[in-house]
């Protein structure tokens, strides 16, 4: 694709609004920034899109939006299912009314029918809806975690579910065979509405999901016997878990629930965040201040897309601490586990679900629980393909499923992460061991001393530019064909490339199938069981590292985490 003549088209096309050539005439003396914008589409993926905020093809923009959501309705009406129409929802981001009303148009153009959220929703809402509504798909246009620069649209199949590698290819195909002015369809907004091909909904929708969200208690009298005494603290960080969770929380019995006012706002510049990420203690940095003068037991906070929570909790000296996903996911699974044997309500043929980029300590938990667990592929469409798989043949009882960036779901009313019912089930874990004593820094010390103790990291690189992809394909590349044989000072025991199917035993040479869907990542385990995995990020220019570390204690992970820290670091 000759990226200069892209640029000078969209320069001259009479598509293109006047603001958007403004923006481009700016670049005119900006070779490499002109070159980034126009070398290519903008990714479609299995999570769909995501990009920055400006003019051209390579970026989230009204004309890259529709362009897309052309490929997705081709797609649609390829498999013959457009009568059953898509569900749109959309976050908090700058831009994302537009951007969802954009792909309402489209869709309503191609004849597809076209579920409305009436307001800003959840995603795991948008993945209930489209099975609570019957729909073929769904999309929500949000960037999760992301700086305010970017905004993108998650996209989804008819299980709720994120769309598998195989559809996301098909579209990316019917996208690049899609001229990006003539070739997309587009309709009025309030036209389409009129005519019926766009159907406003809401809260109707809302009170289906509450009721199957608060269905996931494990014992419902937990919350409220502690009611008087449970203290909570949550921000939305400017998003839209800021009804829902509330709501939730207070429905199941908590009484002492405090927001944080100034994060309670809507608003797509997350103005009291540098990221508004969960995972990133800073981003809790208010929630934790108002903690600490109402004398919180515990802060949550929900990106701007609700699919996902991070929590401090207080150590045993008072002062507040983050807890990885991770941490969050085994207590929550040791937790349900116990509670479920503690009631007696234990189901037949019950089942746990992760990643494979996930703590292994939730694999132990397991075992020790006698609950079958399966390790999937990073993504949580592949655990919500697990749950579709047992249901098809009725075998089996879904119980939670988790990934170590702070995603997690109990309950199979939709198969995408939910920081909703997460913070239910928090809340709920929390209470059970303020009954007995204990905070959930006591629990999180005591899992450890029944199990063993587990660390993990995950190592960053950034890969950005034009030259990114290449570099990534390159590291992968020098990793396959000549694996470490030791890491962190520890043997190498074995290989899993997914790209290949293979599992490679480097002590026996023997080879066998992983058993999961063909994925750039390699996954070495060392001897005691502790394990690297490489991928490219699905989202983002960088390689995404992760050390999964056991040992008899704190110190004794720390030392190898370091160590197997100092041996990737040299990969990269």
């Amino acid at each position: 694709m000759d990226y200069k003549q892209e640029y000078l088209r969209w320069m001259s096309s009479d598509k293109v609004d006047a603001a958007t050539k403004a923006e481009l005439k700016a670049l005119a003396d900006n070779e490499e920034e002109i070159k980034f914008r126009f070398i290519s589409y903008l990714a479609f993926g299995t999570g769909g899109l995501r990009g920055t905020m400006v003019a051209g093809m390579n970026a989230m923009n009204v004309y890259t939006v529709a362009h897309a959501t052309q490929g997705f309705a081709n797609l649609i009406i390829k498999e013959g299912k457009q009568e059953r129409g898509v569900v749109i929802s959309h976050d908090s981001r700058n831009n994302s009314d537009l951007f969802s009303k954009v792909t309402a148009e489209v869709f309503a153009a191609n004849g597809i029918k076209v579920y409305y959220f009436d307001s800003l929703r959840p995603t795991p809402v948008l993945s209930f809806s489209i099975r609570y509504l019957r729909c073929i798909a769904g999309v929500n246009v949000t960037a999760s975690h992301n700086p305010k620069e970017y905004n993108g649209y998650k996209a989804y199949w008819e299980d709720g579910a994120q769309l598998s590698p195989e559809q996301a290819e098909l579209v990316s195909s019917y996208i690049s065979a899609t001229d990006i002015f003539s070739g997309v369809k587009r309709m009025d907004f309030n036209e389409a509405v009129k005519s019926g091909l766009i159907e406003i909904v809401g809260t109707i929708i809302d009170d289906a999901y509450i009721q199957n969200v608060t269905a996931q208690l494990v014992d419902k009298s937990v919350i409220p016997s502690m009611a008087d005494h449970l203290k909570v603290v949550y921000t939305p960080l400017h998003g839209c878990g800021h009804r829902l969770v509330p709501e939730v929380l207070r429905l199941c019995g908590l009484k002492h629930l405090y927001t944080v006012g100034e994060q309670m706002v809507i608003d797509g510049n997350f103005p009291t965040v540098k990221s508004p990420n969960p995972e990133y203690p800073e981003a809790l940095s208010l929630g934790c201040a108002l903690a600490e003068k109402v004398g919180s037991d515990l802060v949550l906070a929900t990106d701007p897309d609700a699919d996902r929570v991070g929590i401090m909790i207080r150590r045993a000296d008072g002062q507040f601490m983050s807890i990885t996903g991770n941490q969050v996911g085994a207590l929550l699974l040791d937790y349900i586990l116990t509670a479920y044997e503690n009631t007696g309500t234990m189901p037949d043929k019950p089942y746990a679900v992760k990643t494979i980029v996930s703590t292994e300590l939730a694999t132990k938990i397991c075992r020790e629980h006698n609950v079958d667990i399966y390790n999937v592929l990073t993504g949580f469409k592949f655990i919500g393909e697990v749950i579709k798989n047992h249901d098809d043949v009725g075998d089996g009882h879904y119980l939670f499923g988790f990934e170590e960036s702070y995603g997690y779901l109990k309950g199979t009313y939709a198969r995408d992460k939910d920081s909703v019912v997460a913070s239910m089930l928090i809340v709920e874990m929390a209470a059970y061991y303020k009954a007995k004593g204990m905070t959930l820094y006591d629990a999180l010390l005591r899992m450890y001393e029944k199990y063993g103790y587990y660390t993990e990291t995950t190592v960053n690189v950034a890969m950005k530019g034009l030259d990114g992809a290449e570099k990534m394909k390159a590291l992968m590349d020098s990793l396959r064909k000549e694996p470490p044989k030791t890491i962190g000072g520890l043997k190498v025991m074995s290989m899993r490339d997914y790209q290949t199917e293979t599992i490679t035993d480097f002590v026996t040479g023997e080879k066998t199938p992983t058993g999961l869907p063909v994925s750039n990542v390699l996954y070495f385990e060392t001897e005691g069981g502790n394990v690297v995995v490489v991928r490219p990020s699905g989202t983002e220019p960088k390689i995404k590292l992760y050390l999964l570390i056991n040992g008899a204690d704190q110190n004794s992970c720390a030392a190898l985490l370091a160590e197997f820290r100092k041996t990737v670091e040299a990969w990269v």
